[in-house]
């Protein structure tokens, strides 16, 4: 498409169309004289808006701008300019105008596909530059048409007795005005009845003739005629679409004959009644139409001609009148054989038995005055007539005073008739209740006038009621419940209404409608009332739908009733188990009793029944653990063990009951909480016979050994407490043991030698009750072992130990262990600093030298022989050197 709006020339896109120079004489220079016109060819579509660019003439001409004067450029079509184009007098650029190309109107006739062409002259000036440039634009096609049918109704007659895949041509053909492929490409019916088809032939010349196929076979009778859309359908894309009403009219064929509703008749004609008297009418009904039901009545060979001659039958009509006097004398009994002729039929044949009584004298004349409306006998009234409704008035005349008339009715029908107020023999024919068309169509009378002197009258009548719309349509079903599974494809068939409605006519034709409370997602057919649901429905989404569906006659005014749907949607295993939570993790108490409940596992699923079923299973694991499949309740089968194992990780299956079988997976993670179920374990001293050098001279202050220990617990479990319960040797607070490390110090001098026994006791901080564990530290205090059966005699020997220390109690563990100070009364150690402060700088000046000459000594000693209990930064190998138990020694 050439679409260029830049106006510069060194910018203009590449020239979509083709365009080509024809030099016939001249160079191409742009100073020579030109004897012949060149050709310029664009190519553009139809229906670009204004200022679209076609084309540069003077670049494509090679012009050179620079030269003097300058070009310039003449377009002589004043009109078509305007119209159609725009030139750029300096430029040369061509450029669409405001008005729109529209190709089928420039070029009306070229329906043949050889293009549509505006021719351009283009002056190339001044004078000394002049040039005659013809300018060709060929206008392409675009789908800028939809098809259009010649007629809005296209009509076409089908014979009832059509055979089926008869084509029938549909003459009035769509037509496109663009050029192919955008023409029409195919036809397609809206609704196509089931009893219809299209197909498409195209002839010699490439047109396109719809033809109407027959499916099914036809009925008049049944259904006179079918409308509906004929849609022509063009190749553009998107496609473009026209539509025609196309109405079906089903013609009749002969294939009925006509019928007597009564095929026998019984007539009672007294001999004095007058020429031109009333004796009966036939009936006979052809359903076809037109002249195939048209029905002549006549006498059969059978009845002879005198006898036609005074009983007048109406060809048409079916009446038969006295056409003549009877004589009494010579007869008292006709029968009449009635022929009912249709075209090509066997006659129908219905008898009429005439009785005529003899009269010896003139009898009564009964006059009618009709009421209701009246033709030719028959009377007709409206079923919405109330009860007591006037008929017919009736006189009898001709009465001698003395003469007294009775007058009563013959027939059926709630019909009476009674004398008129008080006025002589004029008597009343009223209903005694409302007629109903749809119990009766028709009721035949006869007025009977009796003499008293035994003379009969009769006067026939025939009352024809008419038909009101007062019956609504009446469903078969005014509950209707309909179950489709979910994820139906769309336009799923449901069911089908049907109502029926007594009136005749079109007050007894039905329309199905939806109520207003009816989703939007269901339709139901206007003519057969099929309900189908145009989207796929989910149980999960909404599970029952109900709604109001009508049924509409066509009376006026009309009436309608109702019908309930209901629709169950049946559930589809589609949806997998949930568990609430991505994953679970519960906390246990090690030592939980097994079975008991750890947690419970909460999984949904969104399906029913079955599919809704949902069962646990532990896909790992299952040697320990057990799942209650009924609750979800995940259970230990044993007590478990923290110092064992402290984390398990199960991996949960949650499966329902569906077919095929839906799950998913879970994972727990239980985790067990520390219970203090162990005790303190003292891993120094290894033994309660262990024992530990300490030379006598050790300072106080100085750092003997180490108590360690261990707890599996963990947390407050596993913290360990140190604290000396019982002694054995010694004064009391000589040694002292940090409650955090187990450190044991030297606290006073030691004074005497011999074995030295501490009882320590180790605590956890466990709740409710805490755990411990007793180690017995035993020192031997002298420069050297000697006798080490002597130490190994008081290490067995069975002393009593006085307690030294309190236990250590939780409220003492941030105060560190008890003190106890080198003199046991402080107001006389107040004292003695009061006494000695003058003396406070020579004391001080004489405990340093005494204290520095000790402590080379000590060190120089405990090099040799101390050693701690417990390796600080030796290996152990080296502590249980110095470590030697009595079993050893």
């Amino acid at each position: 498409m050439f679409n260029r709006r830049h106006p510069s020339l060194s910018k203009r896109g590449v020239i979509w169309g083709l365009w080509v120079i024809l030099l016939y004489t001249s160079p191409p220079s742009c100073f020579a004289n030109f004897s012949q016109a060149k050709l310029l060819i664009y190519k553009i579509k139809e229906g670009l808006p204004g200022g679209t660019f076609i084309g540069a003439i003077g670049e494509d001409l090679h012009l050179d701008f620079t030269v003097e004067p300058p070009f310039l450029f003449n377009l002589p079509q004043k009109k078509v300019n305007g119209q159609y184009v725009n030139l750029n007098s300096t430029t040369g650029q061509l450029y669409t105008s405001a008005t729109e190309i529209d190709r089928e109107t420039l070029c009306p006739d070229n329906s043949g596909g050889r293009g549509c062409v505006l021719s351009l002259d283009v002056f190339v000036l001044p004078q000394q530059h002049f040039q005659l440039v013809k300018v060709k634009i060929f206008i392409e096609d675009v789908n800028d048409n939809r098809p259009k049918f010649p007629v809005d109704e296209i009509c076409m007659s089908v014979p009832e007795n059509t055979h089926i895949n008869a084509r029938f041509a549909v003459e009035h053909s769509a037509v496109d005005p663009d050029l192919a492929p955008y023409g029409v490409q195919t036809y397609w019916l809206v609704n196509d009845f089931g009893m219809f088809t299209l197909d498409v032939e195209q002839n010699e010349g490439g047109e396109l003739t719809p033809f109407l196929i027959v499916t099914e076979a036809l009925d008049r009778e049944t259904q006179a005629e079918y409308i509906t859309d004929i849609i022509a359908e063009d190749g553009g894309t998107p496609p473009l679409l026209g539509a025609a009403t196309l109405k079906i009219v089903i013609t009749d064929v002969n294939d009925n004959c006509p019928k007597f509703k009564e095929s026998q008749m019984n007539v009672t004609l007294h001999g004095n009644t007058t020429k031109g008297g009333h004796l009966a009418r036939l009936h006979a009904f052809d359903p076809d139409l037109g002249a195939n039901a048209q029905i002549s009545y006549a006498y059969s060979e059978r009845v002879p001609r005198d006898t036609r001659s005074l009983f007048h039958l109406d060809r048409i009509t079916g009446v038969i009148k006295l056409a003549g006097k009877i004589d009494t004398g010579t007869a008292t009994f006709y029968k009449l054989t009635i022929l009912a002729n249709g075209p090509g039929c066997i006659p129908a044949v219905a008898t009429v038995s005439v009785h005529i009584i003899k009269v010896v004298t003139g009898p009564p004349a009964v006059i009618p005055r009709y009421i209701a409306p009246e033709n030719d006998g028959e009377l007709t009234i409206k079923e919405s007539e109330p009860a007591f409704s006037p008929i017919a008035f009736f006189t009898v005349k001709n009465i001698d005073i003395n003469q007294r008339v009775d007058c009563h009715l013959e027939g059926t029908g709630p019909f009476r008739l009674g004398p008129y107020q008080t006025l002589k023999n004029e008597y009343l024919l009223e209903t005694t209740e409302p007629l109903d068309y749809e119990k009766t169509q028709d009721y035949e009378l006869i007025v009977v006038a009796t003499s008293s002197q035994g003379l009969v009258i009769k006067t026939f009548l025939k009352v024809q009621v008419l038909d009101e719309n007062d019956n609504a349509p009446v469903f078969q079903q005014a509950l209707v419940e309909v179950s489709v599974e979910e994820n139906n494809p769309p336009n799923t068939f449901l069911t089908q209404f049907q109502a029926t409605d007594q009136d005749s006519e079109g007050r007894g034709e039905v329309i199905y409608l939806l109520g207003g409370d009816a989703p939007g997602i269901f339709v139901i057919d206007r003519v057969t009332g099929v309900l189908t649901v145009t989207t796929s429905l989910d149980r999960e989404e909404k599970e029952t739908y109900r709604f109001i569906v009508r049924a509409v006659d066509q009376g006026t005014p009309r009436r309608e009733s109702l019908a309930t749907v209901v629709v169950t949607v049946q559930d589809r295993n589609d949806n997998s188990p949930r568990f609430i939570d991505k994953d679970f993790t519960f906390f246990v108490p090690e030592n939980f009793p097994g079975y008991g409940e750890i947690g419970v596992l909460s999984v949904t699923d969104a399906d029913a029944e079955e599919n809704g079923w949902v069962a646990l299973s532990i896909l790992n694991g299952s040697d320990i653990f057990l799942i209650d499949t009924g609750r979800g309740a995940l259970r230990a089968k044993t007590s478990l063990d923290r110092e064992q194992q402290g984390t398990y990780q199960l991996w949960i299956e949650a499966v329902d009951g569906g077919e095929p079988a839906l799950s998913c997976v879970t994972m727990v993670t239980v985790l067990l909480l520390d219970v203090n179920d162990n005790p303190p374990i003292v891993l120094f001293p290894q033994s309660n016979q262990s024992y530990m050098l300490v030379l006598p001279n050790t300072l106080p202050g100085t750092s003997i050994t180490e108590v360690y220990a261990v707890d599996k617990d963990t947390g407050m479990n596993a913290v360990i407490a140190y604290s000396i319960i019982k002694r054995k040797g010694g004064e009391p607070g000589s040694f002292a043991i940090d409650p955090e490390t187990g450190n044991i110090t030297l606290k006073r001098e030691l004074s005497n030698r011999g074995l030295y026994s501490l009882l320590v006791k180790v605590t956890d901080h466990g709740q409710p009750e805490p755990l411990y564990s007793t180690v017995m530290v035993n020192f031997f205090v002298n420069e050297t072992v000697s006798n080490e059966s002597y130490i190994q005699s008081l290490l067995t020997r069975e002393a009593g130990i006085e307690v030294e220390e309190r236990p250590w109690f939780k409220g003492q563990m941030t105060q560190g262990p008890e003190r106890y100070e080198l003199f046991p009364c402080q107001p006389v150690l107040i004292a003695l600093s009061v006494t000695c402060l003058g003396l406070f700088f020579t004391v001080v000046t004489l405990t340093s030298y005494i204290c520095c000459k000790r402590f080379k000594k000590q060190r120089k000693k405990g090099s040799e022989v101390e050693r701690p209990l417990k390796k600080k930064n030796d290996s152990i190998q080296g502590v249980n050197r110095k470590l030697r138990p009595i079993s050893n020694i």
